[in-house]
């Protein structure tokens, strides 16, 4: 086997880049090695172009493998991986994003990269596969403008920057500050995946100074490998267009243009416009198939015109100030008494319907992965009907965007959640998107913020979500753009979603169209997004000015007890005998912790029901303690009296009356109820001894 290896110190960890023959077949391919986390990239491209497709056909497949961590998983039946997980999808999701804007988007070939994750130990392979998919591109012969670096940065156990920690700092209940997923090319970001707890933009801003240090480390390692093994790059043909099609636009589409463009908040004008083009070239020209150049002629012409208006003139395509937010509407409730709190959102065009769903903690999220098994006590998933853009399209299946766009939204709003020790519910939030004109995912964060204020969870502050865009042209020359919509959104070079509280920023996602944006631009938006993020809030809070102070009555009840750990064998009974009948006599449902935390979920009186059987299960008796209870059998010695449903305990005759009693029977019945003190506890034996003369020295009198 052929082998060449390259190593560099990132994170006081070594990174080595292994270069074999064993994916030979692979125009580029490399094993990158960080700890024991080892993850192959390849990258192919094909060998045909594609015509008429319209778009640059990049696929991106991040691929789990169990054998990674040293595990058989899957089903009983099914001992092999089978769809990806959430997290393989959002993997292969940040990697198409970075790696994406640098390639050439008239390229006709169908270009394919594959990370497997062949080992893995506490360290990110996510990070490390954007590393490896950008080095395997490096080296290959396909037309592509790297390399780009990614690091893992942030404050986890204390106030010191961090680069690539261990997963344990990572874990979802760890108390980290913020968590930032970085990606960059020579100075510049080009994508961003973040969560914080309230952070303020200073502190985002000098992480990011110090990730595009690390990055650029990243990227000189790379190139230095390029040189001495990279292949020689595949020639992009370059076609153009023909001056017969330029002369057609010029006379009939170009003169409407900016007319069409700048005709109000909809895209309805310059889609009318296209069609004309459209129809226009295929009447001109009978004998062309492919229209694809035509169609760019057009799309270029609308992007520079954009550009241009906006960082020369001001001016936007719906007549907006630069840093103006669209009109806000905000419903706190009022769709239905049945569901346990909503949500609804407008940003101008944009329409978003959230619906909060409580339950008890059985109902979390169970997911068992490659990395890590855990529970989940949040969700928010997101839906993109094809209604919302007004278009016909396939339904009943959850594509990447809308995996993506719902991990973003639970992400802002995660991290304003309470404890599960001060509310124990499972949360599950549904966002429709409704109707789409520019970052619907931001609007599910606001409708979210809304639907749990609605349902009574007492977040910690409201979250409000902003899609900050840009038209550049240098670094000294360029356009922030607040709330984008429609043509700013397609034409624009950023679509940066900024969520947060007033205390600071909950989540970031950037994406890009071009190389990368400064990180003094990225801390510029970060403050503008502020000053539009408190306008949202202002909007939310004057709707709902904090949750409502009790949650639907539709919504189960959970009661919380706390047992004896020794005391769960019990409980649950021989094979999970006893818990069962708990809940087929109350319906509740009952969750038991480890360290006996018992928590009792139902409506309508069950969970008080279930609550009662535990306690009287589990109610350890003290001597001194008094209660009532029912005689359910008479003895010559005695009588024995019911405590609970589980639990008796017997009076001697000499503990009965204070005065000598000849036979229990002439004073004491069955079914009577008489006041009892606990004198003594046999727990060994199990036995508890009771006296009704010290409960209540007067209950029985002495007959005459």
């Amino acid at each position: 086997m052929q082998k060449k290896e390259y190593s560099i110190e990132i994170g006081g960890k070594t990174l080595t880049a292994i270069f074999t023959d064993l994916t030979e077949q692979a125009q580029g391919s490399v094993m990158l090695k960080y700890g024991e986390t080892i993850v192959l990239a390849t990258a192919c491209m094909s060998k045909e172009k594609q015509k008429g497709l319209g778009f640059f056909n990049l696929t991106v497949d991040y691929m789990e493998k169990f054998y990674a961590a040293g595990k058989i998983l899957g089903s009983r039946f099914t001992r092999r991986e089978g769809r990806p997980s959430m997290e393989a999808i959002l993997a292969s999701r940040v990697i198409d994003r970075t790696i994406r804007p640098l390639f050439d988007q008239k390229l006709k070939n169908a270009v394919q990269v594959m990370i497997t994750v062949i080992s893995v130990d506490d360290n990110d392979p996510g990070m490390l596969a954007i590393n490896a998919a950008s080095l395997a591109l490096l080296v290959s012969n396909i037309p592509w403008r790297g390399p780009v670096g990614a690091v893992r940065i942030g404050k986890y156990d204390d106030e010191t920057l961090k680069v690539n920690p261990s997963s344990k700092m990572r874990e979802e209940e760890y108390p980290y500050k913020f968590d930032l997923t970085v990606c960059g090319k020579e100075g510049s970001i080009n994508m961003i995946e973040a969560s914080a707890r309230q952070v303020k933009e200073e502190e985002i801003e000098e992480a990011l100074q110090r990730a595009s240090a690390e990055i650029s480390r990243l990227e000189e390692f790379q190139k230095n490998i390029a040189k001495e093994i990279g292949k020689e790059k595949t020639k992009m043909e370059e076609e153009v267009i023909s001056p017969e099609s330029v002369a057609l636009f010029n006379e009939n589409i170009l003169p409407k243009m900016e007319e069409a463009l700048f005709a109000g908040a909809g895209k309805e004008k310059i889609d009318e416009l296209h069609g004309i083009w459209n129809d226009l070239v295929k009447e001109k020209f009978t004998d062309k198939e492919d229209f694809s150049l035509e169609d760019d002629l057009f799309d270029n012409t609308e992007n520079d015109i954009l550009h241009e208006k906006a960082i020369n003139e001001n001016k936007r395509a719906d007549g907006r100030k630069m840093d103006e937010v669209r009109d806000l509407l905000a419903q706190a409730g009022g769709i239905s008494s049945i569901i346990h709190g909503s949500g609804i959102f407008y940003r101008g065009g944009t329409h978003v319907l959230s619906v909060l769903t409580l339950g008890g903690p059985e109902d979390k999220y169970l997911t068992e992965g490659m990395e890590i098994k855990f529970e989940k006590r949040f969700m928010h998933h997101y839906n993109f009907p094809p209604f919302s853009s007004g278009e016909v399209g396939r339904t009943g299946f959850t594509n990447r965007r809308e995996i993506g766009h719902g991990a973003l939204a639970e992400k802002a709003l995660a991290m304003v959640l309470p404890s599960k020790e001060e509310f124990p519910y499972t949360m599950r939030i549904v966002s429709e998107s409704m109707a789409s004109n520019g970052s619907t995912s931001q609007a599910s964060i606001c409708a979210g913020t809304i639907a749990l204020m609605d349902g009574g969870v007492p977040i910690k502050a409201p979250v409000a979500g902003i899609a900050m865009g840009l038209m550049y042209e240098s670094d000294d020359k360029y356009k922030i753009l607040t709330d984008i919509q429609g043509p700013e959104d397609h034409h624009g070079d950023m679509d940066f979603k900024v969520a947060g509280t007033r205390e600071g920023i909950t989540a970031i996602q950037l994406d890009v169209k071009m190389d990368g944006v400064p990180v003094k631009i990225l801390g510029e938006a970060m403050i503008q997004a502020k000053t539009a993020r408190f306008k949202i809030l202002d909007s939310i809070e004057k709707e709902l000015p904090a949750p409502r102070q009790e949650i639907s009555p539709n919504a189960p009840k959970i009661l919380i007890i706390k047992i004896n750990p020794d005391q769960i064998g019990m409980v649950i009974g021989s094979g999970g005998k006893t818990i069962k009948d708990i809940k087929e006599k109350t319906g509740a449902e009952v969750t038991i912790e480890d360290d006996g935390t018992v928590y009792l979920t139902g409506k309508n009186g069950s969970a008080e029901a279930a609550k009662k059987m535990v306690e009287d299960m589990t109610h350890e008796f003290v001597p001194g303690e008094t209660l009532k209870g029912e005689v359910v059998k008479i003895a010559d010695f005695g009588a024995f009296v019911k405590l609970n449903a589980f639990t008796d305990g017997m009076v001697h005759v000499s503990e009965i009356a204070p005065f000598r009693v000849e036979q229990v029977s002439d004073i004491l019945k069955e079914g009577m109820i008489v006041p009892v003190r606990v004198i003594n506890v046999d727990k060994e034996k199990g036995r508890i001894g009771l006296s009704i003369k010290e409960a209540d020295k007067n209950f029985f009198k002495p007959k005459n």
